[in-house]
């Protein structure tokens, strides 16, 4: 690497083909960084049978986002993914159905293809840090020597719940630009100004390899299994009806159930060793406890500094309590209080987390919430901070 590259702020621009990560780009370029925009191809439409063209990671999308990264004067690059996105996304969101959770694939693209994969060909290029279009921010804590992944100042558009996992040291080498725009309106009127193809393009919707959201159509197809039949009980056990297989039913689903019912009923838990949904009405569907596991501490309420390492960005030593020796974690028996959301869609609640021997925790809710699912993601706050986030493991059945 030459002297004049050394010398250069580089950035490696993760763009999906939509508004967000191309206005990311350009603000990175308006700040002085030497940009290279790369999208990820993470699978085949006809491997996966998606006829559909308007989907994250779509030949449209490669082509929207190499027109603006043509228009910003930028290299642009697509690295095919397919064969880890198969691996670590699809496989996963399978074997969490056939276990009788509900998976969050997002979790774990962001997780394996952003803040892996990408951070491996970003140093390849010789960039130290990686941007991306979500909304949210970092900041770094001087007193307990941590990176802190922060709201977006966006609430309604907060993209945090799905960045949980990120580590101490991508945290340090991520930028989120649209952290601190208020509109969404704002960042297309942006996109507008710099003529980009993609300034009204909406913004994308549901599970991208999954067509018009038949997961259970999906995990057959990709399997080559049929899953049996069974009963639908109710909570004493009385047969109500037959249903298709349980990886199409997940916990506090009413429609499809294909049952005539003088009163509605819901799903509140899968027997997998009997092949049964249970299903409940709704007032059965409320838990005050779940255990959540594989659990990333980012920042806790009296982390406490260890080690040093060098920020990149600002060239200053700073501290790390993440990549060192040193606490990584709390302790065993700790108690936080928090408020939590158990799926991305899900209004905060309040609670007490209680820090596991293995790292993972147990979290009571001041209130009863509705539909505690395993598989999905458990993410705390203290205020504006992310804690941490771990997948549900457990839900006792009340």
């Amino acid at each position: 690497m030459s002297e004049k590259e050394h010398a250069e702020k580089r950035a490696l621009i993760a763009m999906s083909g939509g508004v967000d990560s191309s206005v990311a780009a350009a603000l990175m370029l308006k700040r002085g960084y030497k940009c290279i925009g790369v999208t990820m191809k993470l699978y085949s439409n006809e491997d996966i049978g998606v006829c559909r063209t308007h989907t994250c990671c779509s030949l449209d999308d490669v082509e929207d986002a190499r027109a603006v990264a043509g228009r910003l004067g930028m290299r642009y690059y697509v690295f095919n993914f397919a064969d880890d996105f198969q691996a670590k996304v699809i496989d996963k969101f399978i074997r969490t159905y056939e276990e009788g959770g509900t998976p969050n694939p997002c979790i774990d693209c962001n997780r394996y293809m952003k803040f892996d994969k990408l951070y491996d060909r970003a140093r390849e290029l010789s960039c130290d840090t990686i941007v991306t279009g979500h909304y949210a921010r970092t900041h770094y804590d001087e007193k307990s020597g941590r990176w802190q992944l922060l709201r977006s100042e966006n609430p309604a558009k907060d993209q945090t719940y799905v960045l949980y996992a990120m580590t101490q040291d991508q945290l340090a080498h991520t930028v989120f630009p649209l952290g601190s725009y208020r509109d969404k309106e704002q960042v297309r009127q942006t996109a507008e100004e710099y003529g980009f193809v993609n300034a009204q393009k909406p913004d994308s919707q549901d599970i991208c390899f999954v067509q018009n959201g038949d997961y259970g159509d999906f995990i057959e197809r990709q399997t080559g299994h049929t899953y049996p039949h069974g009963r639908f009980v109710d909570e004493d056990g009385r047969v109500l009806g037959e249903h298709k297989g349980l990886i199409r039913y997940t916990i506090g689903q009413r429609k499809g159930l294909g049952l005539a019912l003088p009163h509605p009923m819901y799903v509140k838990a899968k027997d997998m060793e009997k092949n049964e949904v249970i299903l409940s009405e709704n007032s059965g569907l409320y838990s005050s406890r779940l255990e959540a596991g594989d659990f990333n501490w980012i920042w806790w309420p009296g982390a406490e500094k260890t080690c040093h390492f060098e920020d990149i960005e600002s060239g200053t030593e700073q501290q790390d309590a993440g990549g060192c020796a040193g606490q990584k974690r709390p302790a065993p028996g700790t108690v936080l209080r928090a408020t939590a959301k158990p799926r991305y869609r899900a209004v905060e609640a309040a609670g007490t987390a209680v820090v596991l021997d293995d790292g993972g925790v147990s979290f009571t809710f001041d209130e009863p919430q509705r539909a505690l699912t395993l598989g999905q993601a458990l993410v705390l706050y203290d205020g504006e901070r992310v804690i941490g986030g771990g997948t549900i493991t457990r839900v006792p059945r009340t």
